[in-house]
């Protein structure tokens, strides 16, 4: 039975969807243990709960079990998934509020820029803690990093913990979802188009964008769509805050970028949709 250590479980929503999609795979049935851990034993319990139903829902045969203590959820993993956030909401609010007050606006602020730096700050000492921690308890294991900011938190863990860099992936949904919002903005299927995308997460930028069929640039076609500065992104219409033409080639960054290239444009941007606090 493989063990997947799940850190920072009480980020509740963000578990039950791991689960879910984990859960989902009849050829892994009954072969998993999911083990919670959080610092928190009131959210600790919630997601124990809710991983339980999300098990017995789907008929997965799968075992849960939660942890306060870190190293006994550490203990023998094969997969460690890191959500944790470290400060919480409190932490993240002044990551906005402090930078405001000197004329800095920023949306998600979680991966570059001044908030993308303070929460490194927060983050990398605790990531480097616990890495030592799972080089002694699960050598063998490999790290699964969905806490941003992404490029900072596996470079400190890398640089500053015995953890082996081979075994540590930072994962995030931005890219694979902007290729889908680009195919679907000139209408062509998706498995037919050949990307190349390069860069720090949040921070990309898609060098290549063609037709595998026909060898055309489907740049020149998506340069002649008027967006009306919108674009379709997760079935929702969202500002152009989130594909930013830059030098001929679309930048990933979008809402989660602190510094924007003209001051005044973010600044108007920030007071029509608001930054996303309470989301982050």
């Amino acid at each position: 039975m493989a063990k997947i250590a799940i850190i920072g479980a009480g980020s509740v929503e963000f578990t039950r969807n791991i689960l879910t999609d984990l859960c989902s795979y009849p050829e892994l049935a009954g072969a998993l243990e999911f083990a919670l851990h959080d610092i928190d034993e009131e959210r600790l319990g919630y997601a124990e709960r809710a991983a339980n139903q999300v098990v017995a829902r789907l008929d997965a045969g799968h075992v849960v079990s939660a942890h306060a203590d870190r190293r006994s959820a550490f203990d023998g993993a094969d997969y460690l998934i890191n959500e944790i956030q470290v400060g919480g909401y409190e932490a993240t609010l002044r990551d906005f509020e402090i930078p405001k007050r000197y004329g800095l606006r920023q949306t998600i602020a979680d991966t570059i820029g001044i908030g993308g730096i303070m929460r490194g700050l927060r983050t990398i000492p605790v990531m480097i803690e616990m890495a030592d921690e799972m080089a002694e308890l699960c050598p063998e294991g490999v790290l699964l990093n969905y806490t941003n900011p992404m490029a900072m938190v596996p470079w400190g863990i890398w640089a500053g913990s015995r953890w082996p860099a081979a075994q540590t992936i930072g994962v995030c949904h931005s890219v694979r979802d902007t290729h889908a919002s680009l195919a679907s903005l000139v209408g062509v299927p998706e498995d037919r188009i050949a990307f190349r995308t390069a860069g720090f997460n949040h921070q990309c930028f898609v060098y290549e964008f063609t037709d595998r069929v026909t060898g055309e640039d489907l740049y020149l076609i998506a340069q002649q769509i008027d967006t009306n500065g919108t674009v379709f992104f997760k079935a929702e219409v969202l500002p152009l805050v989130n594909l930013i033409w830059l030098a001929g080639f679309i930048f990933i960054g979008g809402t989660l970028i602190a510094l924007w290239p003209d001051a005044r444009e973010a600044r108007r941007l920030a007071d029509r949709y608001g930054y996303a606090a309470a989301r982050a």
